[in-house]
Parts: structure tokens; sequence; C-alpha cells
């Protein structure tokens, strides 16, 4: 038996009972069936579905591929299709909303588990596919060579690397969920105002090379640490900025070298 949770949207009460009874037959469940796209939108918050099975002329102001494009931008549930409708412009719609099926009403419960099956399938893959790849891009980061803070739109930290908990002397335990101002405690040498806030400097002008004119890290000890700052936005495959990255690296080495050099060309001046 199986415990995946399927939404149905059909606006035909007697078919989507009926399918009903087939999902519960195979051993998945129904927690929520909906008869427009409006609802289906609505009911995916409250339902949390594993997966959805969509008609596409429903009732309401929009069909069921608009309320599919509607739930693919918003939430990361695969769809199949219901349709009796099969003419070329109906499907080059349906491709864009990228669906895990396509099923010709009428069908019968075989094909429709088949397609369920296969689609839940290549769901789980997809998500071990991506816990595969976020597992080497953390890896990769935590060996970074520089200190790396991550934040969404907000400025709350959402990752931080070791090195940057070693600068800051918070650990990410302590920083995920704070802002980034309350950890990543930033000032100018030369008159110990508060930098620019990071976050809200990538946000407004892009990617940035340096913060401010010596800018200096205060950690949790509070010890002063002199660094060189560069902040990247996140974008999403629209290319929006979802989020900031801020790079930082301890200066005090080339900070004392360029103090001996102007002593040096002071005592020989």
């Amino acid at each position: 038996m199986t415990n995946e949770r399927i939404m149905i949207v059909e606006d035909e009460k007697i078919v989507a009972l009926d399918i009903k009874d087939s999902l519960e037959h195979f051993g998945y469940s129904v927690p929520c069936m909906a008869a427009s796209g409006e609802d289906a939108i609505k009911f995916v918050e409250e339902c949390h579905p594993d997966l959805i099975l969509m008609d596409i002329v429903l009732k309401g102001k929009i069909d069921g591929i608009d309320a599919a494009n509607a739930i693919h931008q918003n939430y990361d549930i695969p769809v199949i299709y219901l349709t009796a409708y099969s003419d070329e412009r109906t499907l080059q719609r349906a491709k864009l909303t990228e669906p895990f099926g396509h099923i010709l009403k009428p069908f019968d419960e075989r094909e429709l588990r088949t397609n369920i099956e296969i689609a839940l399938y290549k769901r789980e893959k997809e998500k071990e596919k991506l816990f595969d790849h976020e597992k080497w891009i953390t890896s990769l980061l935590n060996n970074f060579g520089d200190a790396i803070i991550s934040t969404d739109n907000s400025g709350t930290i959402k990752y931080m690397n070791p090195l940057a908990q070693a600068l800051t002397g918070y650990t990410q335990e302590d920083a995920l969920g704070q802002k980034i101002g309350k950890i990543f405690n930033v000032v100018c040498d030369d008159n110990g105002k508060c930098a620019q806030d990071p976050t809200a400097k990538v946000l407004r002008e892009g990617a940035f090379f340096g913060l401010d004119e010596n800018t200096m890290l205060i950690s949790k000890d509070n010890t002063c640490i002199p660094l060189d700052i560069i902040g990247s936005p996140i974008t999403n495959q629209k290319n929006e900025v979802i989020g900031t990255v801020i790079i930082f690296y301890d200066i005090t080495e080339r900070k004392n070298i360029e103090k001996s050099f102007r002593s040096f060309e002071v005592a020989y001046s």
C-alpha cells in the first residue's frame, strides 16, 4: 500500500467520485477535490498533495492549464492532465506547464494507475538528484577558501559556511533566521560608524566589490578584523532576485604589509 496524497481537479462530480474510488482502491489518499481552477489553486495550500490529476476544461474563469501554470510557479507539485481534448493548441499550452503526464478520456484504471506511478517515480528521482546536487553545493561552500553568508531578500540569514562562522564568532545555528546586521557587524574603521548593509547594497545596485573604505568586522568577542567584501544577487530560473551572497575575507596580513611599507617610506623620506 502507498500513502501518497492525490488531489482531483474535475468539474463533473460523477467522474471525480469515480476517479476517487479508483485512487483509494490503488492505496492512494484523496485529501481534496476541486471543480474549478480557482479552487484548485486554493486547495493546494490547504491539502499539500503529492500529485494533482487536472482536467483541462473546468468551471470558473480559468481552465486547468492556467491553474496548473499558477501551481507550477508557486509549488513543486507534479500534474497529470485528464482531458478529452487533444488538439494541437491545447497540447502546446499544456506543455508549457511541464506536466508529468497527459491522459485522454475515456481511460481505464490500468492506464490511470500506470501514469500515476510513473509520475511519482519521476518526481522521487528528481528529488534525489536535487538532494545530491544540494549536498555537492553545500560541501563545496563548506570548503570554500573565503567566508560566505547567504540571505533572502529581507536580509535574513539562510546559510553560513565554517569560515564565516569562525570570523564572526557565531555558529550557523545561532545565525539562521537572524538579520545579517546582527551577525555580520561591520563598521567603517575611519569613523566607527556602521558600514552599509551589504544585502541592501546588492538589492539596490547588483553585484559589488568592496562595501566601504576600511571596513572592519566586529566579531562576537569584539575582535576587530579588517575585511574585503563582495556581494552578489541570487536569482531564480526567471532571473528574479531571491536573495544575496556575501563573500568576505580577512585582510589583516595585507594591512600589516601596507603599514610596514608606509613606515619604511616615512623612515627613508
